[in-house]
């Protein structure tokens, strides 16, 4: 027996011994109990479906060599071919449902995107970034809230964080974070050439309270009006607020809200998840240096995707998927490049699980 049946072989017999257990009434809560029942019972249905459709493979198999009758062993020969399949792909269900389950795949985001190289035409397609995440949030019933934005003089974003509530969130667009490229004529060349700038994207999940520890004197806070120093005030009131976390030197600013109380929670907000986005860089980097795919890792000299408006291409570099609906995409349209990036990690994670 393989690792991989003497695992499912184990999870099965411990979810009897929780139905003896929650039968009988003794031992940890019926609550616990059902928890962990409720946990591997996917997992356990699907195996025996599995060990089904392997009996039924070998009665067919016997079947087709006790059988004399030709007609009847074409039958049985394209029944053997159809169980084989269903055993394969039970077993590949099988493995994805033993990977570890990543929980911060469930959560909320935060999502930062800042112009790069390119001056004001990055700052513009910055703010078609945003575009995309928004109606792609949308879409999918989430809620966008704007945490802080720096304008630039053209109505683009020099930096733009904004959350994205709802569940999966972060999940969904966990792979979007990186530098993307987009090859353009600029509204504002008038010589026609096409130009290249850069936006970097980074999604962070957003954290609980419960799950990241921060003492009070380890922070440093500021009010001040929104507009923010040096600029022309929205309002007079000190609204917005700063917060420094002196430990790791980490700033966060949020200004977008009428509400002193509101911004400094959103702030807060923020700070969980850049702090927890460290810390769990740092754990991936002590597992293995090859692998910067990790959460929120600051690894971004190389493009991501290839925005090319000329030829109506998106190209994702790390699988090399091309698609040529660029102003669906731009609109929204995520879905496709998105379920191609999550299949991708998906069988890296069984190869490594699994090899």
């Amino acid at each position: 027996m393989d690792k991989v049946s003497a695992k499912l072989e184990t999870m099965e017999k411990r979810y009897e011994e929780l139905n003896q257990l929650m039968a009988s009434g003794t031992g940890q809560s019926q609550s616990s109990l059902a928890q962990e029942q409720a946990g591997i019972g996917p997992v356990v249905s699907k195996f025996r479906h599995y060990k089904k459709t392997l009996q039924q493979l070998e009665d067919t198999e016997q079947l087709l060599r006790d059988s004399p009758d030709p007609e009847m062993l074409a039958l049985v020969k394209q029944e053997i071919e159809e169980l084989k399949k269903r055993r394969d792909d039970l077993m590949q269900d099988l493995k994805v449902l033993l990977l570890p389950r990543d929980r911060s795949s469930e959560k909320s985001a935060i999502v930062e995107i800042r112009a790069g190289t390119g001056g004001e035409e990055a700052a513009l397609f910055a703010a078609d970034l945003y575009r995309m995440y928004s109606r792609y949030a949308q879409a999918k019933g989430w809620k966008t809230e704007i945490i802080d934005t720096s304008h630039s003089d053209r109505g683009g974003f020099k930096e733009i964080i904004f959350e994205i509530s709802g569940k999966n969130a972060f999940g969904r667009l966990k792979h979007e974070r990186g530098v993307h490229r987009v090859q353009r004529v600029p509204a504002t060349e008038a010589g026609g050439r096409i130009h290249t700038s850069t936006a970097t994207v980074a999604v962070l999940p957003e954290v609980e309270e419960v799950e990241i520890n921060i003492k009070p004197d380890d922070l440093k806070m500021e009010f001040f009006a929104r507009g923010g120093p040096g600029g022309q005030n929205v309002n007079k009131v000190a609204t917005a607020v700063r917060i420094l976390h002196i430990p790791t030197g980490l700033t966060v600013v949020c200004n977008e809200e009428r509400s002193q109380l509101q911004n400094r929670t959103k702030a807060m907000a923020l700070l969980r998840s850049r702090l927890f986005d460290n810390e769990q860089s740092k754990q991936q980097e002590e597992i293995t240096k090859e692998r910067h795919a990790q959460v929120g890792t600051a690894e971004r000299a190389e493009k991501i995707r290839t925005y090319n408006f000329p030829q109506n291409r998106i190209t994702d570099h790390r699988i090399g998927l091309t698609l040529h609906s660029l102003p669906a995409i731009l609109e929204g349209a995520l879905d496709e490049l998105i379920d191609a990036l999550a299949a991708d990690e998906r069988a890296k994670q069984l190869e490594e699980a699994f090899a």
